[in-house]
């Protein structure tokens, strides 16, 4: 019986990524005449803004490669990849190597922020894509990235500390995403470099961000994982730990390591119980918690974004898969029909983006500098191939 629900799922997901999704990106996102995607979408796929967010530039590249590399050999995708591609290597690439956070349709610069996701999801994107084209040459420039990346990371000039020195910290999100990138170019480069940093990131994300006395992941912790008592410091980011598990799931199937499968699976289901709603609303992925309980200070700490359920939907099947325990079935069959009646549009493809805590539509564009071709056309795919299996 569970079995057929999820072998369903994942037709359904295939169905949903090739009639929905993909064709609208590529009707209203993919610039046809500058090159890469605008992202700021309405409901109907109108431009409403032609900023280009930079992060998407690699997500789209990415995620195209990805659905032509495990769902279906569109050569439409690749030619969009490619595309994609040579815009940000043209234009969003600053004289240091840096990559800008947005551009103009042109390329144009329009800002650069500290943090290094531009250049991961450039990294990705490369390397999926040499993986679907033969192009080895991007797979040497998705590892030259990745170097660059990590030398980034160690000069305060080019990655400046973000609060001044009383207030110390690292955070999660970099030492996460790390992981997966490592992951996707071991796909197509052996250098001990990638192994190097994912066994690094696993060894920072136990020793300084999973707190066991809050069961949680913390999303800002002190140089050596001190707790810092203070909002920002409590702050649990349920979709990023949630997500973090089920990277950390298969670097666990890759290396066939069981001690690090308990601790991804520890991690879910500690995320879990602080993001599902089960408390208000009629359920969902809420957006942030205080480890302490006391309330989060974001205005959106109790929305329902788009990609917390999505992240939840990968983890949750891949757990199933991998354990056959049946609670995992349960959250996977609960987020994944709670997800699929909020947020897919009934009356135009793609999904929404943002829910008010009781699931009903806070605003329905389509995209946004933060919301664009990557959560959901990834969920569609993993949980596919997860399906498959």
């Amino acid at each position: 019986m569970n079995e057929e629900y999820v072998k369903r799922f994942g037709e359904k997901c295939r169905k949903e990524l090739l009639e929905n999704v993909m064709p609208f990106w590529m009707k209203h996102g993919w610039d046809r005449k500058h090159g890469g995607v605008y992202t700021c979408l309405d409901r109907d796929g109108t431009l409403m803004d032609s900023t280009k967010s930079v992060w998407f530039q690699g997500r789209f590249a990415y995620a195209l490669s990805y659905a032509y590399n495990n769902i279906e050999k569109n050569p439409e995708w690749l030619k969009a990849a490619k595309s994609t591609i040579d815009f940000f290597e043209r234009t969003c690439f600053d004289s240091r190597g840096r990559m800008y956070f947005e551009v103009m349709a042109d390329g144009t610069p329009l800002r650069m922020r500290r943090y290094v996701f531009s250049e991961c999801f450039a990294a990705i994107a490369l390397a999926e894509y040499s993986l679907s084209s033969g192009d080895r040459s991007c797979a040497k420039r998705a590892l030259d990235l990745f170097r660059r990346i990590r030398s980034f990371m160690k000069d305060p000039e080019m990655m400046p500390a973000k609060y001044e020195s009383a207030m110390a910290c690292q955070g999660h999100s970099l030492t996460m995403i790390l992981i997966d990138v490592a992951n996707v170019l071991k796909r197509v480069s052996d250098d001990p470099v990638l192994d190097d940093q994912i066994s690094e990131s696993i060894s920072n994300l136990m020793r300084y961000f999973v707190h066991p006395e809050f069961k949680c992941v913390l999303e800002t912790v002190g140089p050596n994982g001190e707790f810092i008592d203070t909002i920002a410091g409590r702050t649990i980011n349920p979709g990023h730990a949630i997500e973090t598990s089920w990277f950390l799931m298969d670097v666990a199937k890759a290396r066939a390591d069981g001690k690090l499968m308990e601790q991804a699976l520890q991690i879910l289901d500690w995320s879990w119980d602080w993001g599902w709603d089960a408390e208000h609303g009629d359920g969902g992925i809420i957006s942030f918690r205080d480890c302490r309980n006391f309330p989060p200070q974001c205005y959106e700490q109790d929305m329902k974004f788009w990609w917390p359920q999505c992240e939840a939907m990968i983890a949750n099947l891949e757990a199933y898969q991998i354990t056959g325990d049946a609670k995992y079935f349960e959250r996977f069959k609960l987020v994944s029909e709670w997800a699929w009646s909020h947020l897919k549009d009934p009356d135009h493809p793609e999904w929404f983006g943002y829910l008010h805590r009781d699931g009903t539509v806070a605003q329905p564009a389509k995209g946004n500098i933060f919301k664009g071709p990557y959560h959901i056309p990834r969920m569609l795919v993993k949980c596919s191939m997860l399906a498959s299996l």
